[in-house]
Order: structure tokens, then C-alpha cells, then sequence
């Protein structure tokens, strides 16, 4: 009797490669599930102010929600503020060191606030919109950049503007 040799072989090559390709179709059919994922500007508060440094600490929050059928992630948001259309600094909001069974769960139709801080200085570009800030006027807060959307399976990217 001959010992099993290629055929064996080539059979488990091709059940291997058929797995790897029903794992790749099956991660992909995530991809509109995450992408219908949306952000919308929350609100920014003053935190705190450094009147001899110029400079002031903002609490900037994010309304992120899942309008899809998959539980996922946001592990990252990287954006760009501006305050009465004038732009006042880039910010990340970022859980990447987190695992993903720590981060903030959106299950599907969930909305949760994502907060961050960030320090912007003034400077001769923004002085004006800086001390409207720091004195509490009212302003119009906006913002553009990525988020990255992530489930067990799948990761995509999403550009937004809180403008429109």
C-alpha cells in the first residue's frame, strides 16, 4: 500500500485557502455596517486657562453612533477645531492602548459621547476667537477629521465634517 502523499496534500492546501477566503468574504460584509457609523460635535467646555502661558485647556466631546447591525469600536478620532470657523488647534482622541474588550462598546443604534482634552495657544492667528474663549462668549464650535471604526472582524476609516 502506498503512503498518502500529494493529493492529501493538495487537498489541505485548498480546504486552507478556502477557509482563508470564506474568513476575508465574511470580514468584509462588516464594512457597511461600519461605515454607516456617524459623529456629530458635542459640546466643548473651557477647563482651565494659563493667562501667563496664553494658553487654554478645552473639553471636547464627540457624539459618536451606530447606525449598524454589528457591535463595534471607535479606538480613534483625529480632528482639526475651529471656533467660529476660525481653526484653533488638531486634537486626537485615541483608546488604541486599550483593548478592544475595554473600549466603549456601541452596539447597534447606541450613541455615546467621546470626550478628550486638548490645549490650544494663542498666537497671532487666532487672538481674537482665543479671547472669546477664555472670557466665555458665546462661539460656534466645529470640527473635521477621521474616525476609525472597528469590530472583531473589520477596521475603516471615515472622514467628517461637523459642518454639514
Amino acid at each position: 500500500m502506498k503512503p498518502p502523499g500529494r493529493s492529501i496534500l493538495v487537498v489541505a492546501i485548498v480546504a486552507l485557502l478556502g477557509l482563508m477566503g470564506g474568513i476575508v468574504y465574511y470580514a468584509s460584509l462588516d464594512n457597511d455596517d461600519l461605515s454607516s457609523a456617524t459623529i456629530q460635535m458635542g459640546e466643548v467646555e473651557l477647563v482651565d486657562v494659563n493667562s501667563i502661558e496664553n494658553r487654554a485647556t478645552l473639553k471636547v466631546s464627540f457624539l459618536v453612533k451606530n447606525n449598524g447591525d454589528v457591535t463595534v469600536t471607535v479606538p480613534v478620532i483625529t480632528f482639526d477645531l475651529f471656533a467660529d470657523g476660525s481653526s484653533i488647534g488638531n486634537g486626537t482622541y485615541s483608546t488604541e492602548d486599550v483593548a478592544m474588550p475595554g473600549r466603549a462598546a456601541f452596539y447597534p443604534d447606541a450613541e455615546i459621547p467621546l470626550t478628550t482634552r486638548m490645549t490650544i495657544t494663542m498666537s497671532e492667528m487666532n487672538e481674537g476667537v482665543y479671547n472669546k474663549i477664555v472670557s466665555g462668549q458665546p462661539i460656534q464650535y466645529s470640527a473635521t477629521g477621521m474616525m476609525t471604526v472597528e469590530s472583531a472582524w473589520s477596521i475603516v476609516e471615515l472622514d467628517f465634517d461637523t459642518n454639514s
